[in-house]
């Protein structure tokens, strides 16, 4: 009896254990492809070997969307340096259009692997961390999850959010996985736009010597329509407040 009792442990233990495992090589990888490729994924990169990236596209249509898709997805899903890169590269390959599409889709299935592997690694055990609170990530958890459209689309909007936390955070307070991918391909779409529209307009940027401004976001002109969609995704919170202030 005792023994199978250690041995049903193990078990236990062990896939414990696995459980940590995609999330635990996402994090070696990452480590890894920060010091090995920043050097290489860069705006410097792609200027250098555009002729040869056009040519190819021109030659294998479908097996450079396929490399595109693959090399974007990976990047997302590791967190690897060059996000920005690709997005522009995939506006310079296919244009704003399919470009912006291959960029949505690539950057949501990316982000839908990091939400997994947090829920698989972490979720379960934080999420029963928290349930025998009683405090302030608590009350957090289950606002977020009173709002949960909501706060995700703003997390999706918000530009000062960095990619990979939004890709965290709902992973580790429960979000269901639907909503998740839901909110991350239409609440991308903004900042998707903008990149690819930018990485469309590359060629006469090489033809004048420059560098593509990525800054572009944070212009007036664009970060005011963002915002506006922010002020959106937060007017069910407010009304919802604002009702339960009159009752």
């Amino acid at each position: 009896m005792e023994q199978e009792t250690t041995m049903h442990g193990q078990r236990k233990s062990g896939a414990g254990a696995r459980r940590f495992l995609p999330l635990g090589v996402i994090v070696i990888v990452a480590i890894a492809g920060y010091f090995t490729l920043r050097d290489y994924l860069t705006f410097d990169m792609l200027r250098d070997n555009r002729a040869a990236l056009l040519a190819y596209r021109d030659q294998h249509y479908a097996l450079s969307v396929a490399g595109f898709l693959l090399i974007y997805i990976a990047i997302v899903s590791f967190s690897l340096p060059g996000a920005a890169v690709a997005s522009l590269t995939g506006g310079f390959l296919f244009g704003l259009f399919p470009g912006v599409l291959f960029n949505m889709t690539a950057a949501t299935i990316g982000a839908t692997f990091i939400f997994i592997a947090a829920r698989m690694g972490l979720g379960e055990w934080l999420n029963g961390k928290i349930d025998a609170s009683d405090g302030t990530v608590r009350r957090f958890r289950e606002g977020l999850r009173e709002n949960e459209l909501s706060f995700l689309f703003l997390m999706r909007l918000v530009p000062a959010v960095p990619f990979f936390v939004a890709n965290l955070v709902p992973a580790l307070v429960g979000v269901g996985l639907g909503r998740f991918v839901f909110t991350t391909f239409f609440g991308i779409i903004p900042g998707a736009l903008v990149y690819t529209w930018v990485g469309a307009g590359l060629g006469e940027v090489f033809a004048r010597g420059e560098s593509p401004d990525l800054g572009l976001i944070f212009e007036p002109q664009i970060l005011g329509p963002i915002l506006a969609l922010c002020a959106l995704a937060l007017l069910p919170v407010i009304v919802k407040r604002f009702r339960r202030g009159r009752i």
